[in-house]
């Protein structure tokens, strides 16, 4: 059996059993918050038990890195809509230690792309069109300074409002231990 047939196996029994109800919330975070977190798989369980979040409590968003990249990116349309749509009061970004995007290098995610079967010509013709493969495809050297990038990118967008703190945090993925590094409450 695939993975996918094995998940909509299951989904048939979780509906038929009605477990669903347990999990009915408002679609309002109750502590009107919106998170930017990393993708990781340890801080699927780990971060909102660290945080002392139940489901409903914010509205999470997960990318690679916990990274802000473009200011007109899907993330930072995703916080503006938390914002400005769904009663979010705050953010929160928060990166861990030992990411995976910290200390990538552009060239070994390239080198692994044509390794399977993507051709060199698209990424030539990318590049050559004006966007910069190896810029975005680029991790980060120091987590604390990644999470302070993405406070600054969303704090000083042109769209997103003045009153609404921006905090920034690293998280421990073996302890949950968190680490403040940016206060919003204080700018």
């Amino acid at each position: 059996m695939s993975l996918l047939e094995d998940i909509l196996e299951y989904n048939q029994h979780f509906v038929e059993e009605k477990k669903y109800e347990q999990f009915a919330r408002p679609k309002y975070p109750q502590k009107k918050m919106v998170i930017l977190s990393c993708m990781d798989t340890r801080l699927v369980e780990l971060l909102p038990k660290a945080l002392n979040l139940s489901n409903g409590d914010v509205k999470l968003i997960k990318n690679a890195g916990a990274l802000v990249s473009h200011p007109f990116g899907s993330i930072m349309r995703s916080i503006l809509v938390a914002v400005y749509q769904l009663q979010a009061h705050e953010v929160m970004v928060v990166g861990h230690h030992d990411c995976g995007m910290c200390g990538m290098k552009s060239g070994d995610v390239i080198e692994k792309m044509i390794d399977r079967g993507i051709d060199a010509d698209i990424l030539n013709t990318l590049n050559n069109s004006g966007i910069d493969i190896h810029q975005w495809l680029h991790g980060f050297d120091n987590v604390k300074e990644s999470v302070a990038h993405s406070v600054d990118m969303i704090r000083n967008h042109p769209l997103f409002p003045k009153n609404v703190p921006v905090h920034g945090l690293v998280i421990n993925p073996d302890t949950g231990k968190l680490d403040l590094v940016i206060n919003g409450y204080d700018h």
